[in-house]
């Protein structure tokens, strides 16, 4: 039987990237999800077979890929937002139904809230904290996105089939454009990450790796001065 959802789905217009209307976001790269010791992670070992993929993927990919566009985006004076999760109290009582339900507390000000050292903001970079999935349901992202005149967001991070999915299905139902970057994200398995990118890829955002998309930066953006 003919698959239809790609030819209704898989034919996104190339569109031009203009730096005034574009953000990159980097979702939950932190202490309490991104690595061993830590949050989800606090009794798990660098070497526990259930993770090494994610850990692995982290290392070797996701951590490389997001500061090459971190570099980039820098070396343009472009926006970059990061996110994480980090409760406004000690106690996070103000956390999610959601993330009460799962245990996921990160208390403010918590080495699990900290960013992970190698993708880390710098200077006056954007930080915002949440304590649900979505951002854009429980920051004001879509007001700050909003007032810096961004209409194209590109976004990096963990996990692929939760907090980043959530976003990008939030960003696209808000009218943006998105690009999630391919081996910029991360979830515990690769069936997980991989299903997920299928799911989204065409219908609420373009799936790209970094290589292509940090061709297409630099193409469109090659008359920009960095001074």
């Amino acid at each position: 039987m003919e698959n239809n959802s790609e030819k209704l789905y898989n034919k996104f217009e190339e569109e031009k990237f203009e730096e005034e209307k574009l953000a990159l976001i980097c979702i939950d790269i932190q202490y309490h999800d991104a690595s061993p010791g830590y949050g989800f992670f606090k009794n798990i070992s660098r070497d526990n077979k259930e993770y090494k993929y994610y850990f692995d993927r982290l290392e070797e990919k996701v951590f490389p890929n997001v500061k090459k566009l971190q570099n980039l985006f820098r070396e343009k004076k472009l926006e970059i937002i990061h996110v994480r999760i980090e409760a406004l109290t000690k106690d996070g009582r103000e956390r999610s139904l959601e993330h009460k339900r799962i245990g996921c507390l990160v208390p403010k000000g918590s080495k699990a809230a900290e960013f992970i050292p190698k993708v880390k903001p710098e200077n006056d970079e954007i930080i915002i904290s949440k304590t649900a999935s979505g951002v854009f349901n429980s920051t004001n992202v879509d007001y700050i996105l909003k007032n810096l005149g961004v209409d194209k967001i590109i976004i990096v991070g963990v996990l692929t089939n939760e907090c980043i999915e959530t976003a990008v299905r939030d960003a696209a139902d808000k009218s943006y454009s998105v690009y999630l970057v391919k081996d910029g994200t991360a979830a515990f398995n690769e069936d997980l990450h991989n299903s997920t990118l299928r799911t989204l890829d065409g219908v609420y955002c373009s799936v790209i790796e970094t290589k292509k998309l940090l061709d297409k930066l630099n193409k469109d953006l090659k008359n920009l001065n960095a001074d």
